[in-house]
């Protein structure tokens, strides 16, 4: 006996795709920090108004926990909005996992020594911003599966 899935409605696609058109952008940024790509900090050194070793010193100081969380944060989005254009019940729990490892790497950053030219208010709106659009998955993709779409 095969249980059959809900029709896929037409705001899935739009949610997946433009979640993971935006997970995308937090993938490249984690990539290439970690990659200690020098034309891309470079060019966060200069939004910021610091120079690259100030970029650099930062970032290298993380503690591998801390790293690991931002880890589970940036590809537990973007493997979450991949499994819900999948219709996968597990996009549900990627956005769990990343939205606990946002809040790990939120409580390092607010208590870590963070240059004051990174800590700006802009830093504290763009991560409740990241928080709110997680929660609003975790909620969209419960309801999804509750329906039957996600399976």
């Amino acid at each position: 006996m095969s249980i059959e899935r809900a029709a896929t409605p037409w705001h899935l696609w739009v949610v997946g795709i433009v979640t993971l058109l935006w997970h995308s952008g937090g993938a490249v940024d984690y990539t290439m920090t970690q990659l200690r790509h020098e034309e891309y900090l470079q060019a966060a050194a200069d939004q910021a108004g610091v120079s690259l070793q100030v970029i650099l010193d930062y970032f290298t100081t993380f503690p591998a926990w801390a790293d690991a969380a931002w880890a589970f944060g940036v590809w537990g989005g973007f493997f979450g909005s991949l499994l819900l254009l999948f219709r996968s019940r597990f996009a549900l729990h990627a956005f769990a996992i990343s939205l606990a490892g946002l809040a790990v790497s939120t409580i390092y950053q607010s208590t870590a020594d963070m240059p004051a030219e990174l800590n700006t208010a802009f830093t504290w709106i763009f991560t409740a911003i990241i928080c709110a659009v997680l929660i609003l998955l975790i909620i969209y993709s419960r309801a999804m599966a509750a329906k039957g779409v996600l399976s």
